[in-house]
């Protein structure tokens, strides 16, 4: 290209000038596919604010009252939750979220995805990468959406490498203009099902619609493990919860209760669609991704993070408050679900002992069948409530309704369960255990840490550095 031209270009739009050095270097390395262009630092040059940007979801600087994006270890912060998910990998291992350059470091080391030592073991199937990398719709576009999602985990480890990033997001790669594009063709087929088209959307609606692709509810349909989301009769708990049950389907039968039970995901989109922000458009990318300037250029922050972190930049754009109310406004609600939170934590933990002990003393599944559908719905939506980990801010209003339901289940479900064991001569309370720690949780539980730390150390060691060698030798990395 002319060098006079190019320097016109630069001058004139920095969205032409990043098209033009992502274009002069999509030829550097030979990826396995330009079009879908995965490796993050190949748009360095062309949007290097947003590449900057992007690179600081690595650092892990902000906590507020309550939350933020340090590390933490949310079971042992609360063991209650190692007896909800006993009998599901959640129990093994669960962390607070990071930002989005920890997405393929995190799935590799959570003792969720197991140990695998071939493509053909471990407990995870390949849909377990489906939110974790830009490689994820490169392959897809590869190899199809089926073969995609045929196997192990494991078997797309050395294929699956960088981490969250500019194709997941926009319409990125060699002859494409970076519009916003959600890369995961499973939001298609989502909203589809409740009769929206993607092609219709706005770019403000787009401006929500690339997180809602990974932030939402989902499971895994199908012999092959297909992410698919559960819209079809709309996005609230309620509707969620009837098309599972209309479908019989589990996530997982509870190790101590027998309970077949269902793990909410991550259902952020969905419950910011019941909330003020929501129902009023203002999007995801509006608050948690602020207008940043920089040298009479304004660009939109990569920092994908709580608003919180930039009260000036984000919530006072719109609200005209100080920011010592809006905090205190915003600790409130937590502090108001969380509250809530724990009681039906504490109600669903002895509902789960004491089925145990009804079915130690001889009771039969008709006996059971009532209080099992009670624990089923009252944890489900204790767990939607909290999974989405902004609904304290997105929707206060529906988390504290829907954590009262799990509440009101809960109960019931104890109650229930109450006759059972009268019927069967036991009438004293059910002995509970020492969950003081996730330790004793984990030990109570039957789970070998041991083992399970040792095996995933062995992975990291002899596997990982294998996935990738062969990752550099295809040019992905």
């Amino acid at each position: 290209m002319n060098t006079k031209l190019r320097a016109f270009i630069k001058r004139g739009s920095p969205l032409l000038a990043g098209l033009l050095a992502v274009a002069m270097t999509a030829g550097a390395a030979d990826p396995a596919d330009k079009t879908f262009e995965s490796r993050n630092d190949m748009f360095k040059e062309g949007f290097p604010r947003q590449h900057a940007s992007w690179k600081s979801t690595a650092d892990m600087d902000f906590h507020s009252k309550h939350l933020g994006n340090t590390f933490e270890d949310v079971l042992e912060k609360d063991p209650r939750l190692v007896v909800l998910w006993a009998g599901y990998g959640f129990s093994k291992d669960y962390n607070a979220p990071r930002g989005h350059m920890y997405a393929i470091t995190d799935v590799r080391n959570t003792l969720r995805t197991g140990a695998p030592k071939t493509d053909k073991d471990g407990p995870m199937p390949s849909a377990c990468w489906s939110c974790k990398s830009p490689d994820v719709p490169r392959l897809i576009n590869k190899i199809g959406k089926e073969d995609y999602f045929s196997g192990k985990w494991a078997s797309k480890g050395s294929e699956i490498v960088n981490p969250i990033g500019c194709v997941n997001c926009h319409d990125a790669g060699e002859g494409k203009n970076m519009s916003l594009k959600p890369g995961n063709p499973w939001l298609k087929d989502g909203l589809a099902s409740m009769g929206e088209d993607i092609s219709k959307a706005s770019h403000q609606d787009m401006k929500s619609l690339v997180c809602a692709q990974c932030h939402s509810e989902y499971y895994f349909a199908g012999p092959n493990k297909e992410v698919t989301f559960p819209w079809k009769n709309g996005l609230k708990v309620e509707d969620m919860e009837k098309y599972y049950d209309e479908l019989e389907f589990k996530d997982w039968t509870h190790k101590i209760s027998k309970t077949p039970m269902l793990k909410a995901q991550h259902p952020g989109w969905a419950m910011w669609k019941q909330g003020v922000h929501g129902k009023n458009n203002v999007s995801c990318s509006d608050c948690h991704m602020s207008k940043k300037q920089d040298k009479g250029v304004t660009f939109t922050d990569h920092r994908v993070v709580s608003p919180l972190r930039d009260i000036e930049g984000t919530c006072k754009t719109c609200h005209s408050q100080d920011k010592a109310y809006l905090l205190e406004a915003t600790y409130t609600r937590q502090e108001q679900i969380d509250e809530i939170k724990l009681k039906a934590e504490d109600l669903l933990v002895k509902a789960h002992i004491e089925a145990k002990a009804a079915w130690d003393a001889g009771a039969t599944e008709k006996e059971m069948a009532n209080a099992l559908k009670l624990i089923r719905h009252a944890q489900w939506r204790w767990d939607f409530s909290i999974a989405s980990h902004g609904a304290s801010f997105h929707a206060p209003e529906e988390a504290l309704r829907i954590l009262g339901t799990a509440v009101e289940k809960a109960g019931e479900a104890r109650l229930e369960i109450a006759r059972v064991l009268a019927k069967h001569g036991i009438n004293d309370a059910v002995a509970m255990p020492d969950l003081s720690s996730k330790a004793k949780a984990q030990a109570f539980i039957g789970l070998d840490m041991e083992k399970l730390v040792k095996e995933k150390e062995e992975f990291k060691k002899e596997i990982l550095p294998k996935w990738d060698a062969e990752a550099k030798e295809k040019g992905l990395l």
